[in-house]
């Protein structure tokens, strides 16, 4: 059995951002910003891109990775799971090529700011844990205490318990975080029986920085995310100059 290999999914059709996964951010498709950083990764032993659009696969294959095979249409649909389509990942190399890995770490192109010391961390505090599912995880943007719910007529609707206005002081508030849709580092045998990326009680978090958890899911995301890439290689760049 291999060590790990590194899934990145990328269906064709996209509601949010039209054809984003191969959208030109920052000078490459999107897509490839993912591939790059797995691909440096020192803990994947591959790196296979699921999609069921020929120009992705072509595209995936110019920057490096693997697509030995198109994704059903059934499985890239708005409504298709991605346990589903992790699950026909790890199937379909199982039974045509007899190759099955202890960790799948599934990588979305929508996180283009991860990088490969990310993925090697997590998948390295997967094994040091044991752990059958290790998530990627950001410090919350809000506290569960600050969020409301807000009817039809604008009033709004206490999701927790009221509390003082000396509670809600963000310094006396304990540490929240959120899935940043980075990295799913999945222990494959697990997960072929459990069916879920995040078993009760076993889910361990991989805690990343703010600036490598941008995810992009609108128009107006995707425009942030080119002006701080484009801001990000004129700083290396600059670095390499001095």
């Amino acid at each position: 059995m291999a060590g790990a290999i590194g899934l990145i999914t990328a269906r064709g059709g996209s509601k949010g951002v039209p054809r984003k996964n191969i959208k030109v951010l920052a000078g490459k498709p999107l897509i490839a910003w993912t591939i790059e950083a797995a691909l440096e990764s020192r803990e994947l032993d591959r790196v296979i891109v699921s999609t069921d659009d020929k120009d992705i696969a072509s595209i995936s294959r110019q920057y490096g990775a693997e697509v030995p095979f198109l994704r059903p249409l059934k499985l890239s649909l708005d409504a298709s799971s991605h346990t589903d389509v992790v699950l026909h990942a790890i199937d379909w190399l199982i039974e045509h090529e007899q190759y099955e890995s202890e960790y799948i770490t599934m990588l979305q192109p929508t996180s283009p700011f991860r990088i490969a010391e990310d993925i090697d961390g997590s998948i390295r505090f997967a094994r040091e844990k044991n752990a059958k599912a290790v998530i990627g995880m950001m410090e919350a943007p809000s506290h569960p205490v600050c969020l409301r719910l807000m009817t039809e007529a604008g009033l709004l609707v206490e999701l927790t318990p009221q509390q003082e206005e000396s509670a809600l002081r963000r310094q006396l508030l304990p540490e929240v975080y959120a899935f940043n849709g980075a990295l799913y580092v999945l222990r494959t045998e697990d997960f072929r029986s459990t069916k879920t990326f995040r078993p009760q009680g076993e889910t361990y978090g991989y805690k990343m920085p703010e600036e490598r958890s941008w995810e992009i899911d609108t128009e107006w995301e995707f425009l942030v995310a080119s002006l701080l890439m484009e801001n990000q290689i004129n700083m290396t760049s600059k670095r390499t100059a001095a």
